[in-house]
């Protein structure tokens, strides 16, 4: 990526849709490493609790109000 990329590009790059979605919940670890969560995933067979990234494509998706 180059250095001009902001972070919240770069996140958007490497996450895809789940660092916009209302739904979606970042785990952080203590060795630093960090899981998105998918809280559809609760009451909706068709979603994944820890979804595949970048995720580019989710018929779940919906913009959170601050993004």
């Amino acid at each position: 990526m180059s250095s001009s990329a902001t972070p919240e590009r770069e996140l958007e790059q490497t996450v895809g849709l789940c660092a916009r979605c209302r739904h979606a919940r970042s785990q952080s670890t203590r060795r630093g490493s960090t899981f998105w969560r998918c809280q559809r995933a609760e009451t909706d067979a068709r979603f994944v609790r820890y979804p595949r990234l970048p995720v580019r494509d989710c018929p779940g998706f919906e913009e959170r109000a601050d993004a």
